[in-house]
């Protein structure tokens, strides 16, 4: 009880002190304007285009950003629903909210983590026009202050308008009329209470309440918007029980996006290079390394293997590819998953899998390196050891010990015993630094398991590992972008190609043979299992 007591004195003296600073800046701040005109989107932007290795057209970065709406032309039902779902005091606070200040301290300290906010419209005005979005305390004060100020200047009607015009409801779609028309072919103005409650469900999060891509989301956070209207008194129970029977109905969306995981990418790197300014208004020309028709050849080889997958064996089977020039590091084709409309997850640049036998290779590489030949042999037996009061009995894929065989035996089979005693006699701090010099950051361990590819890492960096043994011992690092030119036609960015000789070539042609046999063993494997089966 003293604690609580306690904290709830700080609560108060922090509070206190929060009003008096805040009306002392308001004392200094009072004769100064601002002026929101200077933050407009100007009408001579141009979009930023996308090529493919061929100079053709792939794609383009574009804000799609209509007329601005006025506030007198839009229906009671658009004003409440933005209202209910962002701050339900807008007409009655001074910029602050100081209730939902408090209510949301008191939320977060029950939950003992930040599960709600406190930002009036206003303050989310101020962020979208004159700050960035770094969770930082100046920051945060900066726009407590303007906030404040803002409500001055400008009535109710003229920061809920200009709000409303600048807000971003995701894909490239900035204000309200450009979303109503997007989503729904229609003016602002024209909006049913049911799509203004879908848009208010938007903006609160465009990546998780998209309504192409998570439809089911969407619809509960319209619907939860659509209760708290009722709540205010915004509507009535009949209205409330309509509009929460009507279904979605948005718009199909557009499904030509050509290599959009690729795009995905892409603009992440320019948005962090130049800024989200320049990428979606500075008329950029992007020159990447895709090449249109192997983009387009492999969505269809991935489609019919996924389906072939799901329809066998595994429902939801998912994956990617990547496929890249061998001496440039020039990605060529990239997808990252089944589906971009259901998932925005790149599994070709996100998600991390264990390398597996893989990473073998350079285990041998690093043994041919130290003196030791393919014809050398080893022991293929029962092994074990110890450590820390555990003992680790590592086995082979198929259950089985063979006895004395070569290395270049074991590579083929992809032996684990014979991979794991490789290891531990070259070093396993050797075979770390030389999988770091080709490309691999991921953690990893010197353990014994290591050999056995214990190593989580993306597709991105595991193919231009394996790509060293390809380019005969040279590293190059996998990119998607060439060079960026700027509305003038002048370069802003050329990427700056990472190659380096790692592997002795003579070492690389070695390991290159023995892998060649495993590749034929696999075939004829294959071939064996597919004349089974006729």
């Amino acid at each position: 009880m003293k604690f609580k007591s306690l904290i709830s004195q700080l609560f108060v003296f922090a509070f206190c002190l929060c009003c008096l600073t805040m009306g002392a800046a308001l004392y200094v701040l009072h004769n100064q304007t601002i002026d929101f005109s200077c933050f407009a989107v100007q009408q001579d932007a141009k979009p930023t285009i996308v090529l493919d290795d061929e100079g053709n057209e792939l794609a383009r970065f574009a804000l799609d950003k209509r007329d601005p709406v006025r506030f007198a032309d839009l229906p009671q039902h658009v004003i409440h629903a933005f209202v209910a779902a962002e701050d339900w005091s807008f007409f009655s606070h001074a910029g602050i909210s100081y209730k939902g200040i408090v209510r949301s301290v008191l939320v977060n300290i029950y939950h003992g983590k930040k599960v709600q906010g406190a930002s009036t419209i206003t303050q989310q005005l101020i962020k979208l026009l004159f700050l960035n979005s770094q969770k930082k305390w100046t920051r945060k004060i900066k726009e407590q202050l303007f906030a404040l100020l803002v409500e001055q200047q400008f009535t109710k009607e003229q920061i809920l308008e200009t709000y409303l015009n600048n807000v971003y409801f995701g894909h490239g779609l900035y204000g309200l009329e450009a979303a109503s028309q997007r989503f729904w072919a229609k003016h602002a103005s024209e909006l049913t209470l049911d799509e203004a409650a879908v848009l208010a469900a938007i903006i609160r999060s465009p990546g998780n309440y998209n309504p192409w891509s998570y439809p089911l989301s969407t619809e509960r956070r319209r619907n939860l918007i659509l209760g708290q209207m009722k709540k205010l008194s915004f509507i009535s129970s009949d209205q409330y029980d309509q509009a929460i029977a009507v279904p979605l109905n948005v718009l199909t969306h557009d499904q030509a996006l050509k290599a959009p995981y690729a795009l995905q990418i892409i603009s992440s790197q320019v948005e962090r290079l130049l800024g989200k300014h320049q990428l979606y208004s500075g008329g950029l020309v992007i020159q990447t390394t895709l090449n249109k028709k192997m983009q387009e050849d492999a969505e269809k080889s991935f489609q019919d293997q996924i389906i072939r997958l799901q329809e066998r064996l595994i429902p939801q089977a998912n994956g990617a590819l990547l496929s890249m020039s061998v001496q440039t590091g020039q990605i060529k084709a990239l997808v990252g998953g089944a589906s971009y409309e259901q998932s925005k997850f790149n599994r070709a640049w996100q998600a991390k899998r264990q390398l597996g036998s893989i990473f073998k290779p350079l285990i041998y590489c690093c043994a041919v390196q130290k003196g030791a030949r393919f014809n050398h042999t080893e022991i293929d037996e029962p092994y074990e050891i110890s450590s820390h009061n555990t003992v680790w009995r590592p086995g082979n894929y198929n259950l089985k010990f063979e006895g004395q065989m070569t290395l270049a035996h074991a590579m083929t089979y992809s032996n684990n015993i014979v991979s794991i005693k490789t290891l531990l006699k070259v070093g396993v701090d050797s075979v770390i630094d030389l999988a770091r010099q080709c490309g691999i950051t991921a953690p990893m361990y010197p353990f014994p398991s290591l050999a056995l590819g214990c190593v989580d890492t993306t597709l991105k960096e595991a193919v231009g590992m394996i790509n060293v043994f390809a380019n005969n011992g040279v590293y190059c690092e996998p990119h998607l972008i060439k060079w960026i030119k700027n509305k003038w036609g002048n370069k802003v960015y050329v990427h700056q190609a990472k190659t380096q000789r790692i592997i002795d070539p003579k070492v690389v042609g070695q390991v290159n043979r023995v892998m060649q046999l495993s590749f034929e063993r696999a075939k004829k494997l294959g071939e064996m299992k597919i004349s089974l089966r006729k």
